[in-house]
This record gives structure tokens, C-alpha cells and sequence, in this order.
């Protein structure tokens, strides 16, 4: 089969490498691709919302499905684009993908069908938000409705910093009209677990769990990022919480999506709290984590391609799903600044010095045969082991190996794992 992989990131070289290496697959593209990703399949120069270049190109290549990675094209319905041209793809359509693509629209679903979230109120103008807010105390959380590159969450100490991140969103725009409505939560303490899952619509089948570290520092302070590492598996969460969320959470949601008239087909993220009153939903995404993806798909025995091909053809009950009991830590190395303003171009040294790691790029491109920077987060660095402190061990060590200027990295990733 020919594959085109739509994305950039880390998650998206992940998927390729997982791709690469079933025997089914005679050639793989990428578009756009990064630096690390065009050492696997042949990056083109086609960004992920030019809909009519992409769906050309797999035309005059001949492509026999298109996986498309990223939430952005997800919710612009890219699936449904490439579908009206008579071309294969994987991922949800725009009606489902609104479970990622709003806020809003998550909340109500999960309200309506009794699955358990965090109290919360929606609103789509200033004033009244504004109001709601003052009656309430810290901590709290505000959302911009729609999707914010993983930037719209604010989770407010103070009262004064949850009215500066509610102006920001509905006065000042900064997420544009992804902030025209707000979902204003309560706050919710508790362990996190990234649980995601494939579906085909009704049939839900569990990935290994995996827990990310958003704030960008150690000991989880600073200002929320689209994630600074993760691991897997979660010794310390016993397998009874994993299926108290499927039973429970994922596949009621599933389920609600069916019912709806929006069948969910693809990879469903479920964002859980565990909380002294259970297992609650904080969000969901509708496609694979970044960058979870890169402790989940190292994990995964079997051909990635035969899941997606059982998922387009509603067989996923029928798919057998292999995981290793490996474990797996994934260190982020981003930029200087990030998540603010950071520098881009900066040259990436010592990638060749990595012994015992899979290094998945994130924000690099290749420039005259040197891979520079061009992200926030640059670099995601999996070492596999038969623990987690082995895993830990590795790639902390090859995560030293590498060098570019301004760069960091927390050093308290998986450490949750071994108190």
C-alpha cells in the first residue's frame, strides 16, 4: 500500500515510524513532515489545512489511504474532503471531530448522557462569563471553546488570573474565534491519565494508559504547554481505575456519539482525573496525543496498519492487539522561551551521540543538510526499558547527548510513577 501521513510534530513522525515498519506498506509521504521524519518516508511540501493540494496529490500518487494525524484538519473535515474525492482515509469525520473541536459541544454531550465530568457553565458573551466568574472561587478552570494549538486552558490560582485569562480570551481574541465561547469549571485534584483508545464506532479496544506533564517545569509549575513528557505504563494506577474509565467513561461516549448521528471512527483520547469521587473526563481529543503517542506506539506489537484498515472497515472487534510489557518515558526538549516566544533556526547537535532512545522530532526542519530547530518543542527523546526507571535512565542520558542553544527539558517526568 501507498500511505500519506498528514502532520508535522512528534506524534506525527511516531505514526510513521510505527508504519514504517509494516510489511504493507511499499511507500509512505508525509506532508509537511520534519527534519526527522524525512529519514522515513518522503516529506511534500503541503501543509495540513491545504485540502484540494492534498487531495491531488494522493490522486496523482496513487495513494490508498491518507492518515490524517493533527486535530486542526480533523475538525475542518478533512476526512470528509478526501471521502467526496473517492479517497481512502483514517481519522473521524468533522461531526465527530467535534468532540475535540468543541468544548462546548463535549460538555453537553457528556451531560446529557450522565458521564462523568466537572461541574461547569458555558458562555458566549463577556459579560455574563465575567458575572458567573465572580461568584465562584479559586482555583478554577477556563477554556476557550474551540481548539488553541493546546494553549486554551487555563487552570486559575487566583481569581485575578482566571478574569486575565477570560479577557484574553473573549475581549482581547488571542485564540481568534476559537474563544467566541468559554466553558468556565470547576477544578478538579486527582492523578491524570491519558487514556486513549481505538474505535470503530461501537467497538471500543483500550491502548496501554499513559500520563502527561503539561506545565512547563518540574514539579508541575509555570504556564500550561501542549505537553512536556509522558510515560507508560502507570504502575501506581491499578488496572480496576483503567476499567472503571472504560466501563464507565470511553464507551458510553462511544456509544452517546452513535446515538447522535456522529459515529466515532478512529483514535478517541480521553483526558481522566482520578478523584476521591472516581474517574471523571477533564477532555477529549479525536486523534492521537502529542505526546503520549510517542510511549503508546513504541509499545505496540502489532501492524499499526492493520488496526486502521480494521477500524475503515468496522472489523475492530475481530483485530487482535498485541503491547509489550516494556515501559516507556518520553523527555521533551524544547526551546528557550517556550511556551512564549522562542527562537527558531538554532542547530541541532549531537543526534548521532544518541545510544539507547528513539528520538521522535517535534519542531525541526532540515536546512542545507543540518537539522535546526523550529518549534517549541523540538525533540522527543523514548527510552524503552523494562521499568520505568530503566526507561527514565535512558532517555535522560540521550536527551544530554544532544545540544542547541537556549535548550530545556523538566528533569521530574515519570518520577509520579516512582513515589
Amino acid at each position: 500500500m501507498r500511505v500519506l501521513v498528514i502532520g508535522r510534530g512528534g506524534r506525527e513522525h511516531a505514526i510513521v515510524w510505527a508504519l514504517s515498519k509494516s510489511p504493507k506498506i511499499s511507500k509512505l509521504f508525509c506532508a509537511p513532515g520534519n527534519g526527522g521524519i524525512a529519514g522515513l518516508a518522503e516529506c511534500v511540501p503541503i501543509t495540513e489545512l491545504q485540502f484540494e493540494e492534498i487531495s491531488t496529490f494522493a490522486k496523482e500518487q496513487a495513494i490508498d489511504l491518507v492518515m490524517v494525524a493533527p486535530d486542526d484538519p480533523l475538525a475542518a473535515g478533512l476526512v470528509d474532503h478526501l471521502e467526496s474525492k473517492g479517497i481512502e482515509a483514517f481519522g473521524p469525520r468533522a461531526n465527530a471531530a467535534i468532540i475535540e473541536g468543541s468544548k462546548v459541544f463535549m460538555k453537553e454531550l457528556l451531560k446529557k448522557y450522565n458521564i462523568p465530568t466537572a461541574a461547569y457553565e458555558t458562555f458566549d458573551a463577556y459579560e455574563p462569563a465575567l458575572a458567573y466568574l465572580r461568584s465562584q472561587k479559586a482555583p478554577i478552570v477556563i477554556k476557550a471553546d474551540g481548539l488553541a494549538a493546546g494553549k486554551g486552558v487555563t487552570v486559575a490560582q487566583t481569581m485575578e488570573e482566571a478574569e486575565a485569562a477570560l479577557r484574553d480570551i473573549m475581549v482581547d481574541q488571542v485564540f481568534g474565534k476559537s474563544g467566541a465561547s468559554v466553558v468556565i469549571e470547576e477544578f478538579l485534584t486527582g492523578q491524570e491519565m491519558s487514556l486513549l483508545a481505538f474505535v470503530d464506532g461501537s467497538t471500543v479496544r483500550l491502548m496501554v494508559p499513559s500520563q502527561d506533564h503539561k506545565p512547563v517545569f518540574d514539579n508541575d509549575k509555570g504556564p500550561n504547554t501542549g505537553g512536556m513528557g509522558t510515560y507508560s505504563p502507570l504502575p501506581h494506577i491499578p488496572e480496576s481505575i483503567v476499567q472503571e474509565a472504560l466501563v464507565n467513561i470511553v464507551q458510553p461516549t462511544a456509544d452517546a456519539m452513535v446515538k447522535e448521528g456522529r459515529p466515532f471512527k478512529g483514535v478517541l483520547y480521553a483526558g481522566l482525573i482520578l478523584t476521591p469521587n472516581g474517574v471523571k473526563t477533564i477532555e477529549f481529543n479525536a486523534r492521537f496525543g502529542d505526546p503520549e503517542t510517542q510511549v503508546i506506539l513504541p509499545r505496540l506489537k502489532t501492524d499499526l496498519l492493520d488496526i486502521f484498515l480494521a477500524i475503515k472497515n468496522g472489523t475492530l472487534a475481530e483485530q487482535p492487539i498485541e503491547w509489550s510489557e516494556d515501559a516507556a518515558v518520553c523527555v521533551i526538549v524544547a526551546s528557550g522561551g517556550y511556551p512564549g516566544p522562542y527562537p527558531k533556526g538554532l542547530p541541532i547537535t549531537g543526534l548521532e551521540n544518541v545510544q539507547d532512545s528513539l528520538v521522535f522530532h517535534a519542531g525541526t526542519t532540515l536546512e542545507n543538510g543540518q537539522i535546526v530547530t523550529n518549534g517549541g518543542r523540538v525533540l522527543g527523546i523514548t527510552g524503552i526499558g523494562k521499568d520505568i526507571v530503566e526507561a527514565r535512565q535512558k532517555a535522560y542520558a540521550d536527551a544530554d547527548r544532544i545540544h542547541f542553544d537556549g535548550k530545556h527539558y523538566r528533569t521530574d517526568i515519570a518520577m509520579k510513577a516512582l513515589k
